[in-house]
């Protein structure tokens, strides 16, 4: 027995002495004492097998292992042997450093008196203010800056009389937004509701507003900045003043420079009377837009609708309108200014003012690509100004000769020319900031045994108890799709949940002597930055390079790709007063664009088309990129 022992502490002693961490304190939560059977201490000794070279290790890499304990690892491990997971999702959440939206039950409780929030986060009211009488009820900071922002209202302000509502500050700055109003002062009679700043500067907002100021009276409502700057999302206002009396609606700025917003208005003002709604700015300097009203104003009493400029300067989109006015009385429409972008997208005009009388419908400024069918009432409508021009041509407006875009919805400095690359230029930073909740890969014992594919997302979605037509839902969705989607030309692609899947790739592609690289930090972002001393990669050649980026899902999911044709970059980044260094960036660009899309927004930036220009752009916070050491 005592041989057995001494043999078995003989091993341990060996193996603890061979598991040399990458220097003590190099590698955040690992040190040389630190425990060799953690998630991140096996991804270290992975690195060292398969990497031939003994250059620095990246802790930016590294640090993204899961920071599950060894016996966490081993336990949840089990539970997916056993498809358990879902059974023990929020420890396994908060253990794994997952994003997972919490299981809030219903509150049933009432506020009966005057409520100021100061600062709220993640609350479910299932009945607010219900009955109020006069008072008012203020939200001035609502899940601000907040990384998972999950709310519901159930019942808001119903059958109120003469009561307020302000939401001062709801959800700006937040990440991943899912927030429901299913019935919002509905019957409400006079007092008035506001959003001041409904979010702002939000990533992938999903926002539902299920039945809005139905059978109100005099109830009006204003939303002076909404889902401003935000990116990627969904907002829908399933039923918007549905039978209400003498209301007006003011959104002043609606979707304005946000990045792939779905909107979609069904059953706005259905049967209202005598409402007055004025979009002053909707969904303009916007990226993608796609905007949808179904059933908007049937059977309406003289309503007044107002857009002051629809879609303005924004890039593509699509916009239908389904229904729009439909045996409607008395009523006029006015765009202003309607689809006038540098980038064209489609309208269609289905069932426009059908069965309406005495309407009037005024486009002042109207834009290219546009269909109506089945436009009663033809007499009635009347265009101002009528723009007619191609593709190119808006593409040929939006930049100068000189190539500096004059399209906002490009963000200034993330696209740019090789030739900038040079020591003493000046040039704006684009905002590199990770906006993406905080998350960490799986052990690969973990991701290897969890489903991933669309074919697999029931299985999915039980797992991470995601509802049908859910945030969550889409998330997978959405994720699954862009990973099983097939490589462009050239391009070799893979989606990776764990280090050790993203260090196989990399080497598959470039061998085991590899280098990856990322920007240091952020400093620098949306600022004019000097460019330092420039390093080529390779020696400035072309080379091959593996792309990894960030994709959104429940753990940290990365797609990774090699596209041809490509030269990278190093650079220190200086402040132009000063000229003290403040960043290392690394920069790609891609010296064939030949299978870019016309629209791609390099070529609205900078000018020019497919394979007529390089383009290059630099690696964010927390992406990465691949090459062979020098």
């Amino acid at each position: 027995m005592s041989s057995l022992l001494l043999w078995i502490a003989l091993f341990l002693y060996l193996l603890l002495s061979s598991f040399n961490v990458a220097g003590a304190g190099e590698i955040s939560g690992v040190s040389a004492g630190g425990n060799p059977f953690t998630p991140k201490a096996y991804l270290i000794r992975y690195w060292k097998k398969e990497v031939s070279n003994d250059l620095p290790k990246p802790w930016f890499l590294l640090n993204k292992a899961s920071p599950m304990s060894a016996v966490e690892s081993a336990r949840f491990s089990k539970l997916a042997d056993r498809n358990g997971l879902s059974s023990q999702l929020p420890s396994f959440c908060s253990s794994a450093n997952l994003l997972c939206f919490p299981d809030l039950s219903p509150s049933l409780e009432k506020h009966d008196q005057n409520a100021n929030f100061a600062v709220y986060m993640n609350k479910n009211f299932s009945n607010y203010g219900t009955d109020r009488v006069g008072g008012v009820d203020s939200f001035k900071n609502y899940s601000d800056g907040d990384n998972v922002v999950f709310d519901s209202f159930r019942r808001y302000s119903r059958d109120s009389a003469g009561h307020k509502e302000k939401f001062s500050n709801y959800a700006a700055d937040s990440n991943v937004i899912d927030q429901s109003f299913n019935t919002y002062a509905t019957s409400a009679t006079g007092g008035a509701g506001e959003f001041s700043t409904y979010n702002q500067d939000v990533n992938v907002p999903k926002l539902r507003f299920t039945s809005y100021s139905d059978d109100g009276n005099a109830h009006p409502q204003m939303f002076t900045s909404y889902t401003e700057n935000a990116n990627s999302g969904d907002q829908s206002f399933s039923s918007y003043g549905k039978n209400e009396n003498a209301a007006h609606s003011e959104f002043s700025s609606y979707g304005k420079s946000s990045n792939v917003i779905g909107s979609a208005f069904n059953g706005y003002g259905e049967s209202a009377n005598v409402a007055n709604d004025t979009f002053t700015s909707y969904g303009f300097d916007g990226n993608v837009p796609e905007n949808t009203f179904r059933n908007y104003g049937e059977g309406g009493k003289e309503p007044i609708e107002t857009f002051k400029t629809y879609r303005d300067q924004s890039n593509v989109g699509d916009d239908s309108f389904q229904s729009y006015g439909k045996k409607s009385k008395g009523g006029k429409v006015n765009f202003l200014n309607y689809g006038k972008s540098f980038n064209e997208g489609t309208d269609k005009f289905t069932g426009y003012g059908q069965g309406a009388t005495g309407q009037t419908v005024h486009f002042a400024t109207y834009g290219v690509n546009n269909t109506f069918s089945d436009y009663a009432n033809k007499k009635a409508v009347s265009f101002a100004s009528y723009t007619n021009k191609s593709s190119a041509e808006l593409i040929s407006m939006a930049a100068t000769d000189s190539g500096k875009a004059v399209n906002r919805w490009v963000e200034p400095g993330k696209f740019f020319r090789e030739k900038m690359l040079k020591p003493g230029t000046v040039m704006p930073m684009p905002d590199i900031r990770d906006k993406m909740p905080k998350r960490s890969f799986l052990p690969r014992a973990i991701w290897s045994k969890l489903p991933f594919s669309t074919s697999k997302l029931p299985e999915l979605r039980l797992i991470f108890h995601a509802a049908e037509n859910s945030s969550m839902e889409a998330i997978l969705s959405e994720a699954l799709s862009e990973c099983e989607r097939a490589p462009s030309r050239g391009e070799t692609k893979r989606c990776v949940g764990s280090g050790e899947d993203m260090i196989d790739f990399a080497i598959t592609v470039l061998g085991r002597n590899v280098v990856v690289r990322t920007t240091e930090n952020t400093e620098g972002s949306k600022k004019d930055v000097m460019i330092g001393s420039v390093k080529g990669i390779n020696g400035g050649e072309v080379t091959k390079s593996v792309s990894c980026h960030q994709s959104l899902f429940p753990y940290l999911l990365y797609y990774c790709h090699s596209v041809p044709q490509v030269r990278v970059y190093e650079t220190d980044l200086l402040d132009p007063k000063t000229k003290s260094k403040i960043n290392h960036g690394v920069a790609i660009c891609h010296v064939d664009t030949s299978a870019w899309s016309p629209g791609h927004g390099a070529f609205v930036a900078l000018g020019s088309g497919p394979g007529k220009i390089e383009v290059c752009h630099w690696i964010f916070e927390n992406d990465m990129t691949w090459a062979t050491a020098d």
